[in-house]
């Protein structure tokens, strides 16, 4: 006798192509593409930890992409624009030109110490090295600031701040004048 899980084909079943079922064979080969994947999906996952962990992450490809060395100076200005320091970089270029921009004999005497980039601000620091070229660069300080925006963009720099010469260390000691406050008395 047949039993419950066995169906013999009637009399209408005859005509009907028969569904293929799912035999202990095909289940087998099913579970085992299954743990392939699975164990392909693992390793993956595991080499890339340990590639993660000697420090080599991803490896680049054939392509370029953004992993790919690239030169000195694509860097430095990839790294300038990322982070806003177009004006600080550019003030520093005429930091490094100021003869150029000055003239050989304003530089000679002339130090540009440090720029103030807020922007209410935007003030070149520049140092003389004697009072009378310290007046002097005063009453040029806007040819200086027109000739300097014209260099570096028009508003970047708003003032030139002119310091006089330090004087050397103070000293106090015993040959020291009463009332005197020492060198300072000359360069201030």
């Amino acid at each position: 006798m047949s039993g419950p899980a066995e169906q013999s084909p009637g009399p209408g079943d005859a005509g009907k192509p028969k569904e293929p079922e799912a035999s202990g064979i095909d289940l087998a080969r099913v579970a085992l593409r299954a743990a392939r994947e699975q164990a392909r999906a693992r390793g993956a996952a595991a080499q890339q930890k340990k590639q993660a962990k000697r420090g080599g992450g991803l490896r680049s490809g054939a392509r370029a992409d953004g992993r790919d060395p690239m030169a000195l100076g694509s860097a430095i200005n990839r790294l300038i624009t990322e982070r806003g320091w177009e004006t600080p970089a550019a003030v520093g270029g005429v930091m490094g030109r100021w003869p150029q921009i000055v003239g050989e004999d304003l530089a000679k005497h002339t130090v540009p110490l440090r720029y103030d980039e807020e922007p209410d601000e935007r003030v070149l620091t520049v140092q003389c090295d004697s009072t009378a070229w310290a007046t002097q660069v005063r009453l040029l300080a806007p040819t200086l600031v027109a000739r300097l925006n014209e260099d570096l963009g028009h508003g970047t720099v708003r003032m030139i701040k002119v310091l006089g010469p330090g004087g050397p260390a103070r000293r106090y000691g015993p040959l020291r004048a009463p009332g005197s406050t020492g060198p300072g008395d000359t360069y201030g």
